[in-house]
């Protein structure tokens, strides 16, 4: 037996009401009465045989069942909102692409190329939402993800395919002027990378995600650091580079995200030690293989990262 789908205005009354546990406030979103959403609610609750709300003191209150097809339903709307808005932006046309991406990558290194991209497939449009961290690509509406991870964790996502791009090699910055007082330029000369016994005895600043960093790179140098753990903390790259710009100490940040800063020599090499992270950059999809747009989009971003293409003018 064919079970009958719940009409959408039902649906988005629900998830309204049940997003404020009240009729009234989920009545004046949706831009209708009381009355109305209490009755849609009702005729939902009819047709799935199933008490979705209770009655309380102050209003109504999400029973178990309720809560639980509340989260489905939330999902179901925004994957059918995108879905639609995909289809009205493109006109049927190209293909768009929901991408989840680390915040500072996706700001310092795919933004300024997605200008490429345009050159090459101008009917693909890429949205961007920030995601941090590793999630069920089930519970969400994205096509992709653009990740910081190490191969352990990509190993351990389920149900998902990856593609390496860059690997992530950090290497110690500041502004030009504290590197001056670790080490006298000459007239005329460029800005000369300093020991990393000189280094240790600038101010550092620390990365929140990355408590160890700082360690890690002096380990390596051979360089006893008893200050390798102290300094202001910040947790993203995009911090830690404005945190450098303005002085406040030195930093250890993959040269592919300050590409403008170096270029404007807003931030300089302080030590031209750059250590290899165990953590690199990858294109992250569900199962089964990337078809259209996306495809296309993964061929492309695969190029790029090699240095296919660089960025031009």
């Amino acid at each position: 037996m064919r079970i009958p789908l719940p009409s959408t205005q039902a649906l988005a009354c629900f998830e309204a009401a049940a997003r404020h546990e009240s009729y009234t406030r989920a009545a004046q979103e949706l831009n209708l009465t009381q009355g109305a959403v209490s009755r849609q609610v009702i005729a939902l609750e009819g047709q799935l045989g199933v008490q979705l709300f209770r009655r309380t003191r102050h209003g109504v209150a999400l029973t178990d069942a309720g809560r639980q097809y509340a989260r489905q339903v939330t999902r179901w709307l925004l994957a059918l909102r995108q879905g639609t808005l995909d289809v009205m932006a493109l006109s049927g046309a190209g293909g768009g692409i929901s991408l989840a991406a680390v915040p500072t990558f996706a700001t310092r290194w795919l933004l300024p190329r997605l200008p490429l991209l345009a050159r090459e497939h101008p009917d693909i449009t890429v949205h961007v939402d920030v995601r941090t961290r590793p999630f069920l690509f089930a519970d969400t509406t994205y096509d992709a993800a653009l990740l910081a991870a190490t191969p352990a964790q990509i190993a351990q996502w389920p149900g998902v395919q990856a593609q390496w791009l860059l690997h992530e090699d950090i290497v110690p910055v500041c502004s030009p002027a504290l590197l001056g007082r670790a080490a006298r330029r000459g007239i005329g000369r460029a800005w000369q990378p300093v020991s990393p016994q000189a280094v240790a005895q600038l101010p550092l600043l620390q990365q929140s995600t990355r408590p160890q960093g700082w360690q890690e790179w002096f380990e390596a140098a051979g360089v006893q650091a008893p200050h390798a753990l102290q300094g202001p903390r910040y947790e993203l790259f995009s911090m830690l580079a404005a945190a450098a710009s303005q002085g406040l100490g030195v930093a250890l940040i993959p040269p592919l995200l300050i590409e403008d800063e170096l270029a404007r020599g807003a931030l300089v090499v302080a030590c031209a030690r750059p250590l290899r992270q165990a953590r690199g950059y990858y294109l992250v999809w569900p199962d089964p293989a990337p078809h259209g747009a996306l495809a296309r989009f993964a061929q492309w971003l695969a190029r790029t990262a090699a240095g296919d293409a660089p960025i031009r003018a």
